[in-house]
């Protein structure tokens, strides 16, 4: 095991820049009238995992803590530095604003370039599980569907862009849903990500999770949710073949892919990837309890960028030869 000389989170920090160019981390904006963007869009993906692991909600708090006299934050601010100049405050409100709709494309080209420098689909099932994980919104405050549809906002806490949904094991829950696509087998690897509203079906999102996915997956594990003619048309284009659960009373008829043995070994291969890993993610990044952000854009940078932290810290765990499903929470805390 190899001895690191400098903090968890330099390194993070460092891992935007050290991976390979052609994982698309950074794809080219379009084309637009005015001065064009002096800083490369990775020196905002390292600000978002600054603020994700000290849990930072706000680019005023960022720059207050990276303006601190300590010898990390010199490193920091060393690392966010562009042609020599260090971004002002509003330029990093701006950029953070406009990073949530590119985080999924580069969640996915991080999880295809994890897939290939772990080799993962060589020694484990070519499997993936979708699943979404419920997070509650800001304070735990909830806007009452009569409120709602009068307009009124009791409380200036309520988060108003979050949804409502029903889960069976939660019951209802006002916030949101990160919509996952995992692989399966010996490294849980998030592969794809959104986050919606609570309220967003499972299945609206699934295709374009689907559409994220290698040609070295095989099957796509869901649930009743998932069991809907766009994910599997979308599967199948992709070579892929959908494996969910059936609607109504067992027994579904059978056939080679809905026999008792084959839905209980692929049930059971889903439930011990996403259920585990949405329970590892939640703790490692305090989700059990409401979001720390209020509105759309700061929730999907705070939350996109979670499973983006999360990728990168298993490729610096990879490079030092460490494990990969566990100690994953205390990494972080270490100094």
């Amino acid at each position: 095991m190899s001895v690191l000389y400098s903090s968890v989170l330099v390194a993070l920090v460092q891992s935007v820049d050290s991976l390979p160019r052609n994982s698309s981390l950074c794809p080219a904006s379009p084309g637009r009238r005015g001065h064009p963007p002096v800083c490369d869009q990775k020196l905002f993906l390292k600000a978002l995992v600054i603020m994700v692991v000290l849990r930072l909600t706000t680019a005023h708090e960022l720059w207050q803590v990276l303006h601190e006299p300590t010898c990390e934050m010199t490193t920091l601010r060393a690392l966010l530095t562009c042609e020599g100049r260090f971004p002002c405050r509003r330029t990093w409100e701006r950029r953070l604003d406009q990073l949530p709709a590119t985080l999924p494309t580069q969640i996915a080209a991080l999880g295809r370039f994890l897939v290939a420098v772990l080799d993962h689909f060589a020694q484990s099932d070519r499997a993936v599980a979708l699943d979404s994980a419920l997070l509650r919104a800001f304070g735990g405050r909830v806007w009452h569907k009569k409120d709602k549809q009068q307009g009124v906002v009791p409380h200036s806490g309520i988060d108003i862009e979050a949804g409502w949904t029903k889960s069976g094991h939660h019951g209802w829950v006002y916030g949101w849903k990160l919509h996952l696509s995992v692989s399966c087998g010996l490294v849980w690897i998030p592969l794809a990500a959104e986050l919606t509203a609570a309220n967003c079906p499972d299945n609206e999102v699934a295709p374009r999770l689907v559409d994220e996915l290698s040609q070295q997956v095989r099957f796509v594990l869901g649930d009743t949710h998932y069991n809907a003619p766009s994910v599997g048309e979308r599967c199948e284009l992709g070579g892929q073949t959908l494996i969910a659960s059936g609607h109504g009373a067992y027994p579904h008829p059978d056939d080679d892919l809905n026999s008792k043995t084959v839905r209980s070994f692929f049930h059971k291969l889903r439930s011990c990837t996403i259920e585990n890993f949405n329970q590892q993610f939640k703790t490692i990044f305090d989700a059990h309890r409401p979001v720390p952000t209020k509105g759309r854009i700061r929730t999907q940078n705070w939350a996109l960028d979670a499973i983006l932290t999360y990728q990168l810290l298993l490729f610096h765990r990879w490079k030092h030869s460490l494990p990969l499903r566990t100690g994953l929470k205390y990494a972080l805390k270490a100094p």
